[in-house]
């Protein structure tokens, strides 16, 4: 919940107001978010049963891409569409001493959409999100889905590769856009 609100006090900020403020924007908001997620669980449940084909620089290497690519993927989707939306804390699951979901809804003026955190917790005791739901699709499940069939023809190298050309593509793009 407190990094949640963070975020939208960052969004919510005057000092980002100005033109050319989005990119300090953008890198506040990703500090923040960062660290409420387990990107190596993230990483490691999106890739799937293919995880056990990686050697430990692969992992290591798909991690670091992914958590890069998803970052700019998601700031960049809030930056562009938040525009003072209420977050409300519907309740959480336990479903057992380390696995717990967080219900919320964002809620439009028109709109209300079911926002779900499946949340881990790690070795320190720190809760973790491992898995968005939005509308009842799963943020992992979806990248499993792509990456299964990408792994299914080439290599985890290869997938790597094509992630990083992405991110190329992605952080050239939000440059030009500010």
């Amino acid at each position: 919940r407190d990094s949640i609100d963070t975020v939208i006090a960052i969004l919510n900020d005057p000092q980002y107001k100005e033109a050319g403020t989005r990119p300090a924007q953008r890198d506040e908001i990703w500090k923040n978010v960062k660290a409420m997620f387990d990107f190596n669980e993230i990483s490691r449940r999106a890739v799937a049963r293919n995880w056990q084909d990686f050697t430990d620089a692969e992992k290591a290497d798909f991690t670091e891409v992914f958590s890069q690519f998803l970052g700019n993927t998601y700031i960049d989707k809030i930056q562009g569409e938040y525009h003072n939306e209420q977050i409300v804390y519907l309740g959480q699951d336990f479903y057992s001493d380390t696995y717990a979901e967080v219900k919320t809804q964002i809620v439009r003026e028109t709109l209300s959409t079911p926002v779900n955190y499946r949340m881990i917790k790690d070795g320190e005791g720190r809760w973790m999100v491992y898995d968005i739901i939005v509308e009842g699709v799963s943020l992992v499940k979806n990248y499993r889905t792509q990456f299964a069939s990408i792994l299914s023809k080439d290599k985890p190298a290869q997938l790597i590769q094509r992630l990083n050309e992405k991110l190329t593509e992605q952080n050239k793009r939000l440059a030009e856009n500010g």
